[in-house]
């Protein structure tokens, strides 16, 4: 375990490296000048030049991409060009938010998924199983931003003109702010994010319930006169996590880099949202500091993912 654990970080560090030398790659090839972007077009070429020093950017190009990864190791991202403040302090902020959106949202889809891939695998084309696979379909094609926008516009503005205001219009309330603004602020996204993805799980679930409930373990389990409930949950449900496990891994450690879409949606100041307040200011170094988050955060989940499989499925082994 211990060796495969070293490995896959060693193999999780390098594709951590080699996502810096794209990132920093990008950043100096793009044609734009981000000095005198700064500047603005009316600058003197003074002006542009003491920026351009007063960034690093005049210096050669393996000097400032030394002097990335060693300050990025030290946890220094750089600054922010139009505010000047540390770009950890921006992730810092956005973090909290976008972590909200995803734990919350994957908890949801994880519950509603599982469960309802377990039922439809339990009574194969029965109407339970056709209308659980229409409802899936359904959301599944449903974009994220068409279905944030209708839970918005029934459950917020019908409602609020009803005279019943139950959920806010969007925005993002602290946990100092009370419990309850939270959730209530919180609840839409969830299930905006959580309804999508779920249709994902519920087939997921469902096909690899179908497959190892053929399997020879657990007719053996039934042969030996053991509960129905508890073959399907104990044995079948255990071994048929595993690629559920898999894709949950990966979503959940794509969506910390942000949550782009339902972030916007419903004007939630989180990593996602940030990323794109970036991109249209061409505020490189939050660009980079959220990318390599984002990155850090997929290969983090991926190992995880890999030490769970272990546990689910004892027929697993590592090598």
């Amino acid at each position: 375990m211990i060796r495969f654990l070293v490995r896959r970080l060693v193999l999780g560090l390098l594709v951590l490296w080699l996502i810096t030398v794209a990132v920093f790659a990008l950043f100096f090839v793009a044609p734009n000048d981000v000095a005198r972007t700064l500047a603005g077009r009316q600058a003197t070429p003074e002006t542009v030049a003491l920026i351009s020093h007063r960034l690093g950017l005049d210096q050669p190009v393996w000097k400032q991409y030394l002097d990335f990864v060693w300050k990025a190791l030290h946890g220094d991202l750089g600054y922010d060009y139009y505010h000047q403040v540390p770009v950890t302090t921006i992730i810092g902020q956005a973090l909290p938010v976008t972590l909200s959106v995803v734990v919350g949202g994957a908890v949801i889809w994880l519950v509603l998924g599982v469960f309802n891939g377990v039922v439809s695998a339990v009574r194969p084309r029965s109407v339970v199983d056709r209308s659980l696979t229409v409802v899936s379909l359904f959301f599944y094609s449903m974009p994220t931003f068409l279905l944030g926008l209708l839970l918005l516009y029934v459950l917020y503005f019908r409602l609020t003109l009803a005279g019943v205001a139950a959920f806010p219009a969007g925005g993002y309330a602290n946990l100092g702010d009370g419990l309850g603004q939270w959730l209530l602020h919180m609840v839409l996204p969830w299930f905006t994010l959580a309804l999508v993805s779920a249709a994902t799980y519920t087939r997921l679930t469902r096909a690899s319930m179908l497959d190892v409930l053929g399997e020879d373990f657990v007719r053996t389990a039934r042969s030996k006169g053991i509960g129905e409930r508890r073959v399907v949950v104990r044995h079948a449900l255990r071994a048929a996590l595993t690629p559920v496990v898999t894709q949950f891994g990966i979503d959940v450690g794509t969506l910390l880099g942000g949550v782009v879409v339902t972030e916007t949606v419903f004007s939630l100041p989180g990593l996602g949202k940030t990323a794109i307040d970036a991109i249209n200011q061409q505020d490189l170094p939050v660009i980079i500091g959220i990318v390599l988050f984002a990155s850090a955060a997929v290969v983090v989940a991926n190992i995880v993912v890999d030490l769970l499989y272990a546990v689910l499925d004892p027929r697993v082994r590592l090598h």
